[in-house]
């Protein structure tokens, strides 16, 4: 199943190809080129993400200086070091500008930084690693490996490693700056006496004057195709549409069996729901498991035990559980950056697809499902005569008040006899089991509509 997801992953990339990127400015300049990028998201994958795509229009561009736009609250701890470890690699001089928060992760990638400037509002520090719960510290070996991450990164920079160390580990004591039992965060002014600031600033602007650059020419980093694409199927509006489509789709599946329009336009929803998700780091592997998981206990529920007891309702938890939190941040069961906000708005998201849906199912379910179109678009079986088929059974009213008997069970459709003919017939919504007398009510397109009868 992983290779699956990422094979869609794959599939979508090469269609979308990697987008345009900035455009190449290594000639000759009498300027100095910065190239600006941004992250003022949660460092997990888009984040990354983003510092690749920079990082090859760095290499391309060839900049006199990067500089990075930074708010954030921290987040995975080896995204961080991938991004410090790739800022530390660039080969040209780096500055980082905090606009508000570089806390935990943050903290670490700032000080990865050449050069930090601060406005006089933001933070830097409180850099705890936490346990997949997101609640607890993590064991000492990680702490352990995250204290060695920091004082390496500022001993590199030129920086005092024991301030850098006490951003994570709440056993060092500083006289003046932090007593024993914190962690340490430095606020603007705190920074710029430690040397962890180079100036308090209010804009990149005036961070650029700061570090010298008066006149200079400046290109911003600008998200790919993908990145653009990915933006527009995670947008909760479209992530509604496409969850009403899933619904709707696998209902008239349901409905009338085999590989046809509904199941088709349902695959085709949830790839455009899931794999945009997947590719911005929201949805892991295990939630789209259990949003798979949750549609094979409905249909063995409504195939193999007909009703709708513990397996339709656990798959229906687990379908729903899937679908919401593949629309929020965490890693694993670690929520810790995942506000009530994000899952408020993931909820509503689904119970309002939902509700969509079973409004289109009563609005339109019935002239849907027995409809000229629909049969057209759902491929079924040749109806031959020899099978008990015939073309009287859609003549008009004739059958009304007519009684037979089920030869395959009703879910809400399928087939039954009446005086030795075979017909499509489909129900108000209940189950009928096979070999189940029933009556006619109501003749409607090619299929008539039937009640169990005493």
């Amino acid at each position: 199943m992983y290779r699956i997801i990422n094979l869609l992953c794959t599939i979508v990339l090469l269609c979308v190809g990697t987008g345009v990127h900035a455009q190449d400015t290594t000639s000759p300049r009498e300027k100095p080129l910065v190239y600006q990028f941004a992250i003022e998201e949660g460092i997990f994958k888009p984040a990354q993400r983003t510092f690749d795509r920079a990082k090859e229009d760095i290499d391309r561009l060839k900049p006199d200086l990067v500089l990075l736009r930074l708010d954030t609250y921290g987040g995975a701890v080896d995204v961080a070091d991938k991004i410090r470890t790739g800022l530390m690699n660039l080969g040209y001089p780096t500055a980082v500008f905090i606009v508000n928060n570089a806390a935990s992760a943050g903290a670490l990638i700032s000080i990865a930084c050449d050069s930090i400037y601060m406005t006089s509002e933001s933070t830097i520090g409180a850099a705890v690693v936490v346990e997949g719960g997101g609640g607890d510290a993590a064991s000492e070996k990680y702490q352990s490996y995250f204290r060695d991450k920091f004082r390496a990164t500022a001993e590199t920079k030129g920086r005092d490693p024991d301030i850098a160390e006490a951003m994570v580990n709440p056993d060092i004591y500083i006289p003046g700056i932090i007593d024993s039992g914190k962690i340490l965060t430095l606020t603007a002014k705190e920074a710029l006496e430690a040397n962890y600031c180079e100036a308090i600033v209010k804009s990149e602007e005036e961070a650029l004057a700061s570090y010298g650059y008066i006149d200079y020419d400046i290109v911003y980093h600008s998200p790919t195709m993908v990145d653009k694409l990915i933006r527009f199927f995670t947008h909760p509006a479209l992530s509604g549409i496409l969850l009403t489509i899933i619904i709707f789709g696998i209902f008239f599946e349901l409905q009338s069996p085999g590989v046809g329009f509904p199941l088709v336009a349902a695959i085709t929803a949830a790839t455009l729901y899931f794999v945009p998700l997947y590719l911005d780091g929201l949805a892991e592997n295990w939630e789209i498991l259990l949003f798979i998981a949750g549609l094979v206990l409905i249909s063995i529920e409504l195939f193999v035990l007909p009703g709708f007891g513990v397996a339709g309702i656990a798959g229906l938890l687990l379908a729903i559980t899937g679908l919401v939190l593949g629309m929020v941040q965490n890693i694993r069961f670690d929520f810790t950056f995942t506000g009530v906000g994000d899952f408020a708005q993931s909820l509503f998201i689904v119970v309002a697809a939902m509700l969509a849906s079973i409004t289109l199912m009563l609005l339109m379910g019935r002239r849907f499902a027995t409809s000229p179109l629909t049969r057209i678009l759902i491929f079924r079986d040749e109806m031959r005569k020899d099978q008990g088929y015939t073309t009287d059974s859609f003549a008009g009213h004739s059958l009304i008040g007519m009684k037979g008997i089920t030869i395959t069970p009703l879910h809400p459709s399928g087939s039954v006899e009446i005086d030795g003919e075979r017909y499509d017939a489909f129900t108000s919504g209940e189950y009928i089991e096979q070999n189940v007398p029933v009556e006619v009510l109501e003749s409607k397109g090619f299929s008539i509509k039937v009640i169990a009868s005493q």
